[in-house]
């Protein structure tokens, strides 16, 4: 298993740094245009939530990005922040059946990450912080 990991400064500037990331971390698996976009849109989406709410009060800190990359099996995706705490319970699930203007603001991420990724957990831990592990099993 190959790990390879950076950290990236909270700024919304850094979001193409973190896909080009990703993009670079994978490229050796042999994944489709189609497949390596998935997994940057679903980082893509972990990393803006991170940016909008885990540091919405806070200054600014660091999004850690680690991928574990297994060839022909899986590839694990983790991110890591120090900023508020997210339990995706306290998410209002996401329903295609609501009109966009009475849509909550948050749930239609948590649902695109879901959909893309194969196993999605979310730990947050007083000290540690907030871990998001993000896997997709490579076919």
């Amino acid at each position: 298993m190959e790990t390879t990991e950076r950290s990236f400064t909270g700024h919304f500037e850094i979001l193409a740094s973190i896909s080009e990331f990703v993009a670079e971390s994978v490229n050796s698996l042999g994944l489709s245009e189609r497949e390596v976009y998935a997994l940057q849109l679903a980082v893509d989406e972990a990393a803006t939530n991170i940016l909008e709410y885990a540091y919405r009060d806070h200054k600014a800190g660091t999004i850690d990005l680690s991928l574990d990359i297994s060839p022909h099996q899986r590839v694990v995706i983790t991110l890591h922040d120090q900023g508020q705490p997210f339990d995706p319970n306290l998410v209002q699930p996401y329903s295609s059946d609501v009109p966009l203007n009475e849509m909550s603001e948050r749930g239609a991420g948590l649902h695109l990450i879901h959909a893309i990724m194969d196993q999605v957990d979310f730990k947050f831990d007083k000290r540690k912080g907030n871990t998001l592990q993000m896997v997709k099993f490579i076919e």
